[in-house]
């Protein structure tokens, strides 16, 4: 895999990179990656009959469904859980 250095970065263009990197819990290295393809590749169809399929077959197979009140409970414990 290629590595890629950039010089002269703006520092306004660092600090959203930075932000947006945050808001996608992702590093800032791949955020960068991340904005690259979505410009240089395209977005990636996620609506793909074949995926669809799969992702209907393993959730079947785990047996686990998870509902919007089960996220809920699980994103109000995580924020009240002191480590």
């Amino acid at each position: 895999m290629a590595t890629l250095t950039i010089r002269n970065l703006p520092d306004d263009l660092h600090r959203a990179l930075r932000a947006r990197a945050a808001d996608h819990r992702r590093s800032i290295n791949r955020e960068a990656i991340a904005c690259l393809e979505a410009v240089l590749i395209g977005p990636v169809e996620l609506d793909d009959p074949a995926l669809l399929r799969d992702l209907h077959v393993l959730r079947e197979e785990a047996d686990v469904y998870v509902t919007d009140d089960i996220l809920r409970e699980a994103i109000d414990a995580g924020r009240t859980c002191r480590w």
